[in-house]
Formats: structure tokens, sequence, C-alpha cells
């Protein structure tokens, strides 16, 4: 039986973003879902069980603080790997670290801005996984 690949949830409300991204995400080997806010997509998470999960914070209906602080609050879902997808931030070294310290304080992995190029996002998962093997694909 050949190996499961990782499955990745990407939440995000922009469509073409997703899209995008889930086919990088593909063609470098990794399974991928999609959902359109935090709502939609703790659901997701509860239903497939991802082994990583990319949250962007600012959605409509649930944004993802919202939604991380309802995942790490709910022990079913509490101990899946997260990481924010963001559009704040500056490259300067400042923010880098809020933004770590931020995303670390509520329960999430690190954060990935969305305008670096798609290979660096691709990068940044693959280097998660390298970071960490044991993932909840037994779940599924």
């Amino acid at each position: 039986m050949p190996e499961q690949k990782p499955l990745i949830l990407v939440i995000d409300d922009e469509q073409d973003f997703r899209e995008i991204l889930c086919t990088k995400l593909q063609r470098a080997g990794f399974d991928t879902a999609e959902a359109s806010n935090g709502e939609e997509g703790i659901s997701k998470i509860k239903e497939i069980k991802p082994d990583l999960v990319l949250l962007d914070l600012k959605m409509p209906v649930m944004n993802g603080a919202e939604a991380i602080l309802e995942i790490k609050s709910d022990p079913a879902i509490k101990d899946f790997k997260v990481v924010f997808l963001t559009n704040y931030g500056e490259a300067q070294k400042e923010y880098v670290g809020l933004n770590e310290k931020f995303a670390k304080e509520v329960g999430a992995l690190s954060y990935i801005r969305k305008t670096d190029d798609l290979d660096g996002i691709v990068e940044r998962v693959k280097n998660i996984f390298r970071a960490s093997p044991s993932n909840n694909s037994g779940n599924r």
C-alpha cells in the first residue's frame, strides 16, 4: 500500500489564493483540502483530520484568531498543527519577532506571510514536516 501523503487544510477566504496554493502544494507531494472561513475550517478539521492547517487571519464569518482559540479549546482538535497565513507584518525584524510571538502565544506553530512567493510558502510547509515528523495521518 502506498504511503499516505500529508493532508493540508488551507483555510482562506480568497478563493484564487486557496486554489493556487493548493495546486502548488499538490505538485510538491501533499494532499489538500480547502475551507473559506474559520467556521467551515473547524468543521473540516473534525471531518478530515489534516496533518497541517494553514489558517488565514483575516476572514469573514470567523477570523483566524477566533478560529484558533476555538480549535485550542476543543479537546477533540486542540492538538492539530496550525500555521497562520497573513498579509500582516513587513519583513522587518521587529515585526517578524512579534508575529512569531503572537502565533506561539495562541497555539500556532508559526506564521507564513501570504506575500511571500508561493515556492517559498511550499518550502516553509516542507520544513514544518521535516521538523516534526509526527503527524495526525494515523487518525484518517
